[in-house]
């Protein structure tokens, strides 16, 4: 037997056992999942910590607004060259780089705050770690498909995220009670260390080696792979529907998190430990659309799926600020959060699906650069917006407008989408065809 057939065989008899083995008891799979549990538990820290700091120091929530609009333009500025990054290299040495430098930015924070509040190392930590984070997420994506068969991405991408999700229960709780005690600085420093876990776990994963055509892309020039990335998402009929509609969604949302902090600590007088619980409590719905997504699209497809969540997130978003009950709140957080569980999870499977192991990398980066590009404008508009004209108002214009962006799929060829999956570069010019509304 030759060395290509030997390789052959035990590829099949992987592929069969990673098909039929429950996902938490496949070895490496199971170590990528608590690492990024444990990431995501530090980020709600953050979530929370970073925006309170701001708050704490100027009492302005277009302050907190202009900091998130920062870190949304150095998030949308990486993700034009993250593709590129991710398939030219090691996608789990990049993971574990991004943790490392993350760990050692974030940790800076509480640091230098023990000789006072310096707003200025925010708006230079949050742009770094969200270009790292930005890397980070692309590689991501790219490595769930190297760890599962196919057939089962959307299930391991509802897994992963339902975890994540307890751990974001769990984060802004403790965030909110621990800025409550000791300051918000504090609890940056959770997140820092939850950095240094996540990359120790990343060591002991393996993923799936990349062979004949998935081989990274070498010497090929930067911009063609720009071009060949932006060229494939373009060409696909729902890739290109989808990331139209997300990129109005998050223009209009991105700044929806500072909008909740602000409204429950100036609007209605509520102190951290509140806005930690309230988000603890909306990370439920994120929990809940996570566990449902896979079920939900194998019944109703991925079309269905994904205009009703969107529809829904555009609802919640559209009463949050008019309610002045914290439990209400709490209960349109976890509804917004659940619906943009459902359709994201659902968006991101459909790329792993349909695009060709040598793109994914710059497929995800480009649908991520469009769909970002002008959310930190949008960021900053909306935040300004609320303090001038509150926050009842300006979240009820968004709301709707989010709904009737969700609507709009109605008209799109996502009402109908069936990719069937790709496997073969834009060049060649094969592309996944879009037929009766089933599952991928």
């Amino acid at each position: 037997m030759t060395r290509e057939a030997r390789r052959a065989e035990r590829a099949a008899r992987a592929k069969e056992a990673a098909t039929g083995q429950p996902l938490w008891r496949q070895r490496d799979f199971g170590f990528f999942w608590l690492a990024q549990t444990l990431s995501v538990l530090g980020d709600s820290f953050s979530l929370v910590a970073l925006p309170l700091l701001v708050l704490q120091a100027t009492g302005s929530v277009a302050r907190m607004g202009l900091l998130t609009a920062v870190g949304g333009v150095a998030m949308v500025l990486a993700a034009v060259f993250a593709g590129v990054v991710v398939d030219r290299v090691d996608r789990r040495k990049l993971l574990i780089a991004c943790d490392l430098v993350r760990m050692v930015l974030y940790g800076l924070v509480p640091v230098v705050w023990l000789a006072g509040p310096h707003l200025w190392l925010l708006y230079v930590v949050l742009p770094l770690c969200e270009a790292v984070g930005m890397l980070f997420a692309v590689g991501y994506v790219t490595v769930v498909r190297g760890l599962v068969d196919v057939t089962r991405l959307t299930e391991a991408n509802g897994r992963v995220n339902a975890t994540a999700a307890a751990a974001g229960v769990l984060g802004p709780l403790g965030a909110g009670l621990m800025a409550a005690w000791t300051g918000p600085a504090d609890a940056v420093a959770v997140d820092a260390a939850s950095y240094a876990v996540s990359a120790a776990l990343l060591f002991l994963v393996r993923v799936r080696e990349r062979t004949g055509d998935d081989q990274p892309a070498g010497k090929r020039g930067v911009w063609r792979d720009l071009r060949t990335g932006i060229g494939y998402l373009v060409r696909h009929p729902v890739l290109r529907s989808v990331t139209g509609l997300l990129a109005v969604f998050s223009f209009l949302s991105l700044g929806i998190n500072d909008l909740v902090i602000y409204h429950l600590k100036h609007d209605l007088g509520h102190d951290d430990g509140t806005v930690g619980t309230v988000l603890a409590i909306g990370a439920v719905g994120t929990i809940t659309g996570a566990l449902l997504v896979a079920r939900l699209r194998r019944r109703l497809g991925f079309g269905p799926t994904w205009i009703a969540s969107m529809t829904v997130c555009g609802l919640a978003f559209a009463g949050l600020g008019r309610v002045g009950s914290v439990p209400v709140v709490a209960v349109l957080c976890a509804v917004y959060l659940a619906c943009v569980g459902v359709a994201g999870t659902c968006s991101m499977s459909l790329r792993q699906e349909i695009t060709p192991e040598p793109l994914l990398g710059r497929v995800t980066s480009a649908h991520w650069t469009l769909q970002y590009a002008l959310a930190p404008a949008g960021a900053a508009l909306l935040t300004w917006a609320a303090e001038r004209y509150g926050t009842a108002a300006v979240a009820a214009v968004a709301g709707v407008c989010c709904t009737l962006t969700g609507l709009a799929a109605f008209g799109t060829p996502i009402r109908r989408a069936a990719p069937v999956p790709a496997t073969a570069a834009p060049e060649h010019g094969n592309l996944p065809r879009v037929g009766d509304d089933q599952e991928a």
